[in-house]
């Protein structure tokens, strides 16, 4: 599950590595027009949409269809909406800052690069945006049963195959703070609440004394989430949890509830025949199974679309 995340999340990113360092050359941005082209599900696309997306997949040195990838990505988003996913304008922003540091590239130089290709910085933000949300939406459907699953007989076949020894996982204690921001306050209250959050996560040594900390802070919710493997961690979450020491606390997101982070109550190393199920399961996920299993959902969401070419 994890091995598909990842392949999911970077391919978009990873093909415009080669693109930077000659995208520059590229003196003059082309004007695009904006008239509708396609309605997909009462969303429109435009001339310009499909235009910025002809510019990216140069930039990638990609071939495709531009038209076919804004309906699809536009298919993606609504399927991501309808599961109750939102992905905010900052964790946009901090994966645009991530992909310019990555390339040794400051901001400017980026937006740079978007402008003079064509491409345009806003309709990068929103591929990532779509990136990041279907992610998530297929992570569901993996584990769903979707991507296939590992039986106990399996993972006894693999373990005898791998000598008798069961795979060992980390086995963490979670617990979630939430700084509660209600949909009708968000843009007036949700700095000042990102703020009071940050005070508290530098504050947290351990989830015993979380709720004291929490007392006298006006919305405020502890959930005490339990033992998790590490092939369990909630995708967007995972690797800030397997970055964090013991009794520290990830850094704060903005969610759709609000506020976050998750401190790391505990973490030993497990290995029993759940682990090893889940494990081989997770071990089995593969970049060519992502990508199938992308392809037909995609395919499916398309069969019940309302698609009108202008």
């Amino acid at each position: 599950m994890l091995t598909m995340r990842k392949y999911l999340f970077s391919a978009g990113f990873a093909l415009l590595v080669a693109a930077t360092s000659v995208s520059m050359t590229v003196m003059t941005p082309p004007a695009f027009a904006s008239a509708i082209k396609y309605v997909v599900n009462d969303v429109p696309i435009t001339s310009g949409d499909i235009a910025h997306r002809a510019a990216f997949l140069k930039l990638q040195r990609k071939k495709g269809d531009a038209a076919q990838e804004m309906i699809d990505q536009t298919l993606r988003l609504a399927e991501a909406k309808r599961l109750g996913i939102r992905i905010s304008d900052a964790q946009v922003e901090a994966a645009y800052q991530r992909f310019a540091t990555n390339n040794k590239m400051q901001l400017s130089q980026l937006d740079g690069v978007m402008e003079k290709s064509g491409v345009g910085k806003d309709h990068f933000k929103e591929f990532i945006r779509a990136q990041m949300a279907w992610n998530q939406a297929l992570s569901a459907r993996y584990r769903s049963g979707e991507g296939g699953s590992v039986t106990e007989q399996d993972a006894v076949r693999r373990m005898l195959d791998k000598g008798g020894a069961k795979p060992s996982a980390t086995e963490y204690m979670l617990q979630q703070v939430i700084f509660v921001v209600p949909a009708s306050e968000r843009s007036a209250t949700l700095a000042k609440r990102k703020r009071e959050a940050d005070a508290m996560r530098a504050r947290f040594n351990g989830c015993n004394t979380t709720r004291e900390f929490a007392k006298g802070l006006l919305d405020v919710t502890v959930r005490d989430l339990g033992r998790v493997l590490a092939p369990q961690l909630p995708p967007d979450w995972a690797e800030q949890i397997k970055a964090t020491k013991v009794g520290g606390a990830t850094t704060t997101r903005e969610t759709e509830r609000g506020v976050e982070f998750i401190g790391i109550c505990s973490s030993r190393e497990v290995s029993d025949d759940k682990t090893a199920q889940m494990v081989f399961q997770s071990e089995g996920s593969s970049d060519k199974a992502a990508d199938e299993l992308s392809k037909k959902y995609v395919d499916e969401l398309k069969a019940k679309a309302r698609i009108v070419k202008r």
